[in-house]
């Protein structure tokens, strides 16, 4: 087995007297996409977020490429990236020269190439010169999808990508992940309420509840572990009452 790409150990974080995130241990492999899974507040935002290096962690430790997060943040930032449908890109710009403008930041060679390339891949192309800020809610999805590929990232991390698209565009953001899965190989960690998408996506479900991993396995290991029909029956139990059932 190849050495984990990320590899979270007892990870904790508090905010006062609320606790997000508790003693939380995992790891991600090469290639493999892991879905965090769980309702508004289990701590999903705040673990990618300490993942990230934007918050520091109470106690606990991740390593990233082997190497120490909080010693070595740059160099693993270099070979990360994020997207969210919460976090815009600079609205008044083209989608071109957003773009270009990020790749540069990453030190991207041929940036202008890189960009055309991959507004391509994602169907696109015609936006290139359109206002960023103008842009419906599944165009900004798929152009903050290309600002994260840009770098041909290790680790991507995903959250929400597929909130408020129509079924078509989530059915290509679904396709889109699974191909830079195949292509290039990162480790992906992708969040969402949408269960089509854990199902399709996911070859590992951590489903969080009250800041602790309540389960963990293959979606369909989950189901089975709640005894229920679906991931979506199980969801809406774990929501209603975050009962733990014991195989």
């Amino acid at each position: 087995m190849p050495a984990p790409l990320l590899e979270v150990t007892n990870l904790a974080k508090s905010f006062g007297t609320f606790t997000a995130v508790k003693s939380v241990t995992f790891n991600v492999n090469p290639g493999e996409v892991v879905g965090l899974l769980g309702v508004n507040g289990a701590g999903k935002t705040t673990l990618l977020s300490m993942i990230l290096g934007l918050i520091t962690p109470d106690s606990g430790s991740i390593r990233v490429f082997g190497m120490d997060l909080a010693k070595q943040r740059l160099a693993i930032l270099k070979r990360t990236n994020f997207c969210t449908t919460y976090a815009s890109l600079p609205s008044n710009l083209k989608v071109k020269h957003n773009l270009r403008i990020f790749a540069r930041l990453y030190g991207v060679k041929n940036p202008s190439r890189k960009v055309d390339e991959l507004l391509e891949l994602l169907e696109i192309t015609r936006l290139a010169d359109s206002i960023t800020g103008r842009l419906s809610a599944g165009e900004s999805t798929r152009v903050n999808l290309a600002k994260a590929i840009l770098n041909d990232p290790d680790l991507l991390m995903l959250d929400e990508p597929t909130a408020s698209l129509d079924p078509d565009i989530a059915d290509k953001v679904r396709k889109l992940v699974r191909r830079v899965q195949h292509d290039r190989s990162p480790a992906i960690l992708y969040t969402s309420h949408n269960m089509r998408d854990i199902e399709e996506v996911c070859d590992r479900v951590l489903f969080l509840h009250q800041g602790s991993i309540l389960a963990q396995g293959t979606p369909a290991e989950i189901v089975d572990h709640f005894q229920e029909a679906d991931l979506e029956n199980v969801f809406i139990k774990v929501a209603r009452s975050g009962e733990v059932v014991t195989p």
